[in-house]
């Protein structure tokens, strides 16, 4: 399938794990009237991670403001075996499907099943998994999600040596597979993984702990060079 277009340039996605949920639908607005095109929802099952988060009736919620404005909802599965789970997120109106390769034996069908149900498919691989099985599948692949945090909490600080791992990978995939970049991403880090190869950032805690989240989404996008 053609990549949506918003991932065409380099974007900032506030990861709404970090939100206020109380006013959640105010916070982003905000955001997307900042120029946000991407939304990050973390879907965490208690089991691949600890953390227990959302599922696709959060998804479905965000997609009438999504559509105001043009934005993409990137959804992030950090559960087991996510394809039992894919059509239900697609249903629920996800634009971007990223799965874990170390959550299922079935990389190469989860991957076709997201696209199948018309979303873009993205890989996410933790910090210790080795980046060598994406030769085998890049044909399947839209984005790549580089871990760059271990996943399942916010907060956590950028882990040394991810940006010569965001480098290997953009070195192992095509052009127009786009590299997501989550965990530990704000002003620091944000400039490296875009020099590296990176295009999508995901930013949670940078964002929505500071005392003005829109100033530091744009301060992130400014220094990561997206739109």
């Amino acid at each position: 399938m053609a990549i949506p277009a918003q991932l065409g340039d380099r974007r900032v996605a506030p990861s709404i794990l970090s939100a206020d949920f109380a006013r959640l639908g105010s916070q982003l607005r905000e955001l997307l009237a900042a120029g946000a095109r991407m939304v990050h929802v973390d879907v965490m099952d208690g089991h691949f991670v600890e953390p227990i988060t959302m599922g696709p009736i959060v998804v479905s919620a965000l997609r009438q403001l999504a559509d105001e404005y043009g934005a993409l909802l990137d959804v992030h599965l950090m559960i087991e075996r996510p394809e039992r789970q894919i059509a239900e997120f697609a249903r629920a109106g996800a634009d971007v499907i990223s799965i874990h390769q170390e959550a299922t034996p079935h990389v190469n069908y989860a991957l076709a099943h997201i696209r199948a149900a018309g979303c873009a498919a993205g890989l996410a691989f933790n910090p210790a998994t080795p980046i060598a099985a994406l030769g085998e599948i890049h044909d399947l692949l839209d984005v790549v999600l580089c871990m760059t945090v271990n996943p399942g909490w916010g907060g956590q600080q950028f882990i040394d040596g991810s940006v010569e791992r965001v480098q290997r990978i953009r070195d192992s995939v095509p052009d127009e597979v786009v590299i997501e970049v989550d965990g530990g991403i704000d002003t620091d880090t944000a400039g490296p993984c875009a020099r590296a190869g990176a295009g999508v950032f995901v930013a949670g805690s940078a964002i929505f702990s500071e005392p003005d989240p829109v100033a530091a989404y744009v301060a992130i996008a400014e220094a990561a060079g997206a739109s």
